[in-house]
């Protein structure tokens, strides 16, 4: 008979390791070459080092002169707090008890449960990887509907219906709609519809969307990094300038020369080895394009996790959903590390259980959770390009 305790030992013992496994490689492939670890962990914070030039006790001399001044290494302090991330399935006491004797009917209960889950898990985690830490997912304009629950907005690439809401002013700090349900999206028209009652007021330029309770709560993502000027890891950049990456904007047509005048200033600038190349699906047409116009071959690669890529003299290029349209990041992956507490767990109450009552409803609820956070140790290294268009013909 199919009970709760069988229920909870079942996300326990067997589904917390297929779901942990799926939101540690399966997510996106530049997550894939990210290292999770639990070092610099100190409470709730990630503390760390992080050298940045060169050792300075180096010099040369006469045969008897004075031997170089010793000069460590220099060392900058990053601080960030742990980010809490958290992932919810509800099961319905209706449905507990209607598949109790039918151990199969249970399992395929759970299985839909956990896709769903994962799915939603790893949409919203490769969203993060992207963002900025804000949580923002869309910038709202001028609807002119008469609906006040129909948004339009700048870009709906990280929206997905289904998804749970809320809306900014932009000067705001608290929502103006909170925990409302998208019901559908139009694409072509970059419009939002979601539930309930109609907000008092319009919703319009002046606002912004994000994830339910997420602003400000997000991982710091590769949207954080790429900025000339305000603070990265609790470091002030202008008087941290080797924190400042290689920002190109209105690039322009694509070229080879585009491309590689990047990794050459990472090169010679930051001594880092580009390793990932990562660009929104317009640009890697356009890349596409390029080879076939000038009539070289296309090459392609595996990555970890199932992926493929396309070459890029031997490093692989991918495109993601989530990139903004005619970008282009490259990257030193080896300088990315996943700093958390721990891997996913359940999150567990009294007597270790993991499956709790939902107050004031016949449902129960069981919570993946994750407190961690991105770190890139070396800025410089890394490269955006932005303003990308078309190879000409």
């Amino acid at each position: 008979m199919v009970t709760i305790t069988g229920a909870e030992n079942a996300l326990k013992t067997f589904y917390l390791d297929v779901a942990a496994n799926q939101l540690n490689t399966g997510v996106n492939p530049f997550f894939t070459k990210v290292k999770q670890t639990t070092s610099d962990v100190w409470g709730k914070n990630i503390v760390k080092l992080v050298p940045y030039g060169v050792n300075g006790g180096v010099g040369a001399g006469s045969e008897t002169g004075t031997l170089p001044t010793a000069a460590g290494n220099n060392y900058a302090q990053f601080t960030l707090t742990l980010k809490n991330l958290y992932g919810t399935i509800e099961l319905s006491d209706k449905a507990i008890r209607a598949s109790e004797n039918n151990a199969g009917a249970f399992v395929n209960l759970l299985n839909a449960e956990m896709d769903g889950l994962l799915k939603a898990s790893k949409f919203n985690f490769a969203r993060m990887l992207y963002g900025d830490g804000t949580g923002k997912v869309a910038d709202c304009v001028a609807t002119g509907s008469t609906d006040k629950r129909l948004l339009k907005v700048t870009s709906t690439k990280n929206l997905v219906e289904g998804m749970l809401i809320d809306v900014y002013q932009n000067s705001g700090t608290t929502p103006v709609v909170s925990g409302r349900r998208i019901l559908y999206i139009d694409r072509s028209l970059n419009t939002v519809k979601f539930d309930g009652t109609e907000p008092d007021n319009a919703i319009g330029a002046n606002h912004f969307v994000t994830v339910q309770g997420s602003y400000n709560n997000e991982l710091t993502g590769l949207g954080a990094i790429f900025a000339s000027s305000g603070t990265l890891y609790g470091l002030n950049r202008g008087a941290n300038k080797w924190m400042i990456p290689y920002i190109r904007t209105s690039a322009g047509s694509i070229s080879v020369d585009m491309i590689q005048t990047a990794i050459d200033y990472i090169d010679e600038v930051a001594g880092s080895t580009v390793d990932f190349i990562t660009t929104a699906y317009d640009v890697r047409r356009f890349y596409l394009d390029y080879l076939a116009l000038s009539r070289t071959n296309v090459d392609y690669m595996n990555l970890d996790g199932g992926f493929k890529a396309i070459s890029y003299n031997g490093i692989p290029l991918i495109a993601d959903r989530f990139m903004a349209d005619g970008t282009m990041y490259i990257l030193n992956s080896g300088d990315f590390k996943l700093h958390q507490l721990c891997d996913w767990r359940w999150l567990e109450g009294d007597g270790g259980r993991i499956l709790m009552q939902k107050a004031g409803t016949p449902t129960y609820t069981a919570t993946l959770v994750k407190y961690a956070d991105m770190i890139c140790d070396k800025p410089i290294g890394q490269a955006k390009i932005s303003g990308i268009t078309a190879a000409s013909a």
